[in-house]
């Protein structure tokens, strides 16, 4: 007769041994606390991945407190367990000590490298797995070169969003190359509806309605408000758009940073540079992400008009889910996206505002170009971009590891 196994585990047999389902400790940077509607991308992820799991496997969610959260509880059916944060390092104890004791068979660390040494330390039986989001941690200003090779020395998996960011953590610690794996990113298709289907086309004709937004040619940018996203290039091409196309409207959602309507002169700037085309520029500040997928139902066409470094670009996805065609730069993971003349158009970074004219022109005349382009764009993320898509790649490394 088996014996009873903790809760949460079942049994299964596998040539002839019992197993147990493995132990999978997932570490977030304690940044923000989860759930959280103000929350980077990388929790975001997390809480969107992590749930579609099991059966396969036990996983665990460590991240920070919050206000209203308790210390440990269910997210979406995941065991989570919160601690401070505000001090990193004794995050990384608090958190190291709990995952000993839940015993794991792999650490993932979230976008940290700088936590793997700590954690792989603390608990030397468990394979340690981390999981870049961006090329951020991994500069200068957040770990030295010695730190992150120590970091990677201690992982047998560096996880990437994209063949872009796998390229540049290779040419950065070549010695680490054959430890990446690539993991596209998704999205809820069913959050973000379609604007081709019955309820899709007639939420999205109330949502024009409410805003005011009938008969006008809506162009939507969603994101943070740095130079890096490269607002400042729509709005230079935005005069000559103007022109051609007197119905224009673009909206800017977002703020310069997560969860707060704080400002920066760079935001300013754009805000300015808004005031001259007050009948064609609307400006909304952060939206929390639960809002999200209104706002690109209701448009006409989203831009993406990022710099170099984006790795991957979850908006990218996240509009296309919704029928949008997207008209991004090409460049970073964004071009592992976007199919050029078929779902949007690439820009090229160094001609980006002679192109975004183009582009954009193009969309604004041509009615059943935006339609063809936009049920593309959902045709991809239905075959490649959603979360269950993401889920079953994160459990194949699984299972070329021989857990499953």
């Amino acid at each position: 007769m088996l014996k009873e196994h903790d809760a949460g585990t079942h049994p299964c047999t596998k040539e002839g041994f019992l197993l147990m389902k493995p132990k999978i400790a997932f570490v977030t940077p304690g940044s923000f606390p989860l759930p959280s509607s103000s929350s980077s991308s990388v929790e975001r992820v997390v809480e969107e991945l992590v749930p579609l799991l099991p059966p396969d496997v036990e996983p665990r969610i460590y991240g920070r407190t919050g206000r209203g959260l308790p210390a440990a509880g269910l997210l979406r059916g995941v065991r989570c367990e919160r601690y401070p944060a505000a001090d990193k390092r004794q995050y990384v104890r608090s958190v190291a000590r709990s995952v000993r004791r839940f015993k794991p068979k792999v650490i993932q660390v979230e976008n940290r490298p700088s936590y793997a040494v700590r954690l792989k330390k603390s608990n030397p039986r468990a394979r340690l797995w981390i999981n870049l989001h961006s090329s951020t941690f991994i500069g200068k200003r957040y770990i030295s070169g010695t730190a992150l090779r120590r970091g990677f020395r201690s992982a047998s998996k560096i996880i990437v969003n994209s063949d872009y960011l796998r390229q540049i953590v290779a040419r950065k610690v070549p010695e680490a190359a054959s430890k990446l794996r690539v993991v596209h990113l998704g999205v809820d298709v069913n959050r973000f509806r379609s604007r081709f289907s019955p309820e899709g086309k007639a939420r999205r004709e109330r949502l024009r309605r409410r805003k005011g937004w009938e008969g006008r040619k809506v162009i939507l940018f969603v994101g943070r408000l740095i130079p890096i996203k490269g607002v400042h290039h729509l709005f230079a091409a935005l005069p000559e758009l103007i022109a051609k196309h007197p119905k224009l409207l673009l909206v800017v959602v977002g703020s310069p940073f997560y969860g707060s309507h704080r400002t920066t002169p760079y935001s300013r700037k754009l805000r300015r540079m808004g005031k001259k085309h007050p009948a064609h520029v609307q400006f909304v500040p952060y939206v929390p992400h639960t809002k999200v997928p209104d706002w690109f139902l209701a448009a006409d066409i989203a831009v993406v008009p990022s710099g170099k470094r984006e790795a991957f670009g979850l908006v990218n996805v996240e509009a296309m889910a919704t029928g949008l065609p997207v008209v991004a730069t090409r460049a970073g993971g964004m071009k592992e996206i976007v199919r050029d003349g078929k779902t949007g158009y690439l820009l090229d970074p160094d001609r980006i505002v002679a192109q975004l004219r183009d582009k954009l022109h193009r969309l604004l005349q041509d009615d059943e170009l935006c339609r063809t382009m936009g049920r593309n764009s959902r045709e991809r993320v239905e075959q490649h971009f959603t979360w269950r898509h993401a889920a079953d790649r994160w459990l194949a490394l699984l299972r070329e590891d021989g857990l499953l």
